[in-house]
């Protein structure tokens, strides 16, 4: 536990931010419990708290009543106790039950685990319509087992007599028939704005514009990069999940060609598998994209480990075999020793700084490259009545020549699959690039 001192109710009145104690078990394998706690701090601070105090306990694996042992539990209370903190955190999704239980154990203190609080991070910084309702879907979902736990200050008056004329178990039930009821509204609205970003995906895929995807850990920099590749103008904040909602623009590539860029939602560590499923329509621009250049903190001390947590949400939404780019963002923060371990494991990399621009050209060279790499070349001759057959071509594939002949326009162009089965018709000879 950290040092600390006592604190009078008056000082703790004046202090305007939530103290909070996290806990935390270090089960010897994995993330070692220091890191992701250190994590789950950014997490709290983020959230709006003042973490005052970390505790851990070692376990193979969390008590199925309480999470941690029965003495650790009463050290929290007691700590939080001194610490004057309204508020514990544990560093894993907790059960109802496990929550219950604490809670009884913790009395007048706030009890929330990872899941609670990164739900609370996003329903704070949600901004869109669909980021919203994704939000609160998760939020309701995750709500709905542990409504018991919202009216235990009643349990003392269940016995009968005076004061049991209250809501009781019958407003749980109201309760639990509202929130089910919420849930299923919800779901509706999700899947008619689904529908209209799925109609959204469709046109991109048929104009046959190369997609590419940026994906990465939380606060690795997925935002800064697409605003100095793009000018998009995102917000960009040393904060984890600043942005939730897909951003789509248009980049220019060193061969003339045009590709759609799209910042994504940040994944972290036991990311809660609500949120995956909430934010489903969302990921589903990352599981069809042509490219994903995956965004590294390479100055993190847990890069590798980021790296493996965000290529387990992309084995879990389908997208583990999407071509992908791995970029070693921040290069102003790191050392030589730091990127000849990172180049060691991950050889073709690119390391780049979108904050001061170092590697950028390359970036751009080598997603120019993998668009070339799946495109197919081919030259067409449009009769000069088909002047949206040209107009195609010069919106949706790369020109590499054009020239105007007796029978109508030639034209050499390099696209991708979709247009270039639209373009197939016209073509006098075709190769693949």
């Amino acid at each position: 536990m950290s040092s600390h001192e006592r604190f009078t109710p008056q000082v703790i009145a004046a202090k305007s931010v939530e103290r909070a104690v996290l806990v935390g078990i270090d089960r010897g394998r994995g993330w070692g419990v220091s890191e992701s706690l250190a994590e789950l701090t950014r997490l709290a601070e983020t959230a709006g708290a003042e973490v005052v105090a970390t505790l851990t306990q070692k376990m193979g694996a969390p008590d199925s009543r309480t999470f941690i042992g029965k003495g650790k539990l009463e050290e929290v209370a007691e700590t939080a106790r001194e610490l004057g903190a309204a508020l514990v955190v544990f560093d894993d999704e907790l059960s109802p039950s496990q929550q219950a239980n604490i809670e009884n154990a913790v009395p007048e203190t706030k009890i929330a685990d990872r899941t609670g609080l990164i739900l609370d991070i996003f329903a704070l910084h949600a901004t869109s319509r669909e980021g919203k309702l994704q939000v609160e879907l998760a939020q309701m979902e995750y709500l709905l087992p542990r409504l018991r736990g919202l009216w235990r200050h009643l349990d003392r008056f269940m016995g009968g007599g005076v004061m049991t004329r209250g809501p009781g178990e019958s407003q749980l039930e109201t309760d639990r028939r509202l929130a089910r009821k919420r849930i299923g509204e919800l779901k509706r609205e999700l899947k008619h704005v689904a529908g209209e970003r799925e109609l959204q995906r469709k046109a991109r895929a048929r104009s046959g514009v190369f997609r590419v995807s940026l994906v990465g850990y939380t606060n690795a920099g997925k935002s800064t990069t697409l605003n100095a590749l793009t000018d998009a103008g995102v917000l960009v904040a040393d904060k984890l999940f600043a942005t939730l909602d897909a951003t789509t623009r248009t980049l220019e590539l060193p061969d003339g060609r045009t590709v759609t860029l799209t910042d994504t939602v940040g994944f972290i560590h036991k990311l809660p598998h609500s949120l995956v499923e909430a934010f489903k329509s969302t990921l589903d621009e990352v599981r069809e994209s042509d490219l994903l250049v995956h965004v590294v903190d390479g100055s993190h001390a847990q890069a590798f480990d980021q790296i493996a947590a965000v290529q387990e949400v992309l084995g879990d939404i389908g997208a583990a075999d999407r071509p992908a780019l791995v970029v070693f963002n921040k290069a102003d923060e790191m050392d030589q020793d730091m990127r000849f371990q990172l180049l060691s494991r991950f050889p073709h990399a690119v390391v780049c700084s979108a904050l001061t621009g170092e590697g950028l050209g390359e970036l751009r060279d080598r997603v120019a490259a993998e668009a070339a790499r799946q495109a197919i070349t081919l030259t067409i001759l449009v009769p000069y009545d088909r002047g949206d057959i040209v107009a195609l071509a010069h919106g949706h594939a790369h020109i590499v020549s054009e020239e105007h002949v007796a029978e109508g326009t030639r034209l050499v162009v390099r696209a991708g699959v979709q247009a270039a089965g639209r373009l197939e018709p016209y073509a006098e000879h075709r190769r693949a690039q």
